[in-house]
């Protein structure tokens, strides 16, 4: 065999090498990829379980029935028209005039003595400082208005005095303040419509309890006649240190 001119620039001249060289990079390769391991991360599985509890709702598909008209109504009978002929006369009736004049008597006459009035026991109301005759408080003597009014505002102080109590749950809570207490003498003597404002509801109990034992007294009159007399008159309730 004739030798080439250049050796060095033979193609094939290390082709044994060069494919030893390959063969030998594809091995290492080869085996790289078959010993190649993955690991999960925490983070995308954590997303993976948030993404699952969001379920969708599932709508029912509904097949809607429809319903056939309701037939139409049947169509009314004809009106049968029936003649009758004419056998008796129609009697007319004739509408008399009921107004009256001035030539016909009244048959009945009322006078004035034969009607009955019943009277009404209206008992009106004359504040206690107007009154002509204040109702008098039992034990109470004078002879003027103004001596029986005075008498009157001392007894008030005096059974105040007597029947006071104070409320142990609002003396032990520090509730005080003054209470206004109105109510309303009679025309037969007797106390009624109490009413209270204060600043709690246990004084205005309090205070309402003593105007109820208030006795009997001899009702106010104006002009002769018995009449209610309201009257009003404020509790102080303090307590002391």
């Amino acid at each position: 065999m004739k030798a080439k001119k250049y050796p060095q620039y033979v193609v094939g001249r290390n082709s044994s090498l060069y494919f030893a060289i390959g063969l030998s990079v594809m091995l290492s390769v080869s085996y790289g990829l078959l010993n190649f391991k993955s690991y999960d991360n925490s983070n995308d599985l954590v997303e993976v379980l948030t993404f699952d509890e969001e379920l969708d709702e599932i709508i029912p598909i509904t097949e809607q029935i429809k319903t056939p008209p309701p037939p139409p109504p049947p169509p009314a009978a004809p009106e049968i028209i029936t003649v009758i002929e004419d056998v008796a006369d129609i009697e007319e009736t004739v509408i008399e005039s009921s107004e009256t004049n001035q030539e016909e008597e009244i048959e009945e006459r009322v006078s004035v003595e034969d009607v009955e009035v019943e009277e009404i026991d209206e008992y009106i109301e004359v504040p206690f400082a107007v009154i002509e005759k204040v109702p008098i408080f039992p034990g109470c003597k004078g002879s003027t208005n103004s001596a029986l009014k005075k008498c009157f505002q001392e007894k008030m102080n005096e059974h105040l005095m007597k029947n006071f109590e104070y409320p142990n749950v609002a003396m032990e809570l520090g509730i005080h303040g003054r209470v206004i207490v109105i109510f309303v003498i009679d025309a037969n003597g007797v106390v009624s419509n109490i009413r209270a404002r204060g600043p709690d509801k246990m004084l205005e109990k309090e205070a309402s309890r003593i105007i109820s034992l208030l006795p009997k007294m001899i009702p106010g009159k104006q002009r002769g006649r018995p009449v209610n007399v309201p009257y009003s008159v404020p509790i102080n309730f303090k307590i002391l240190h």
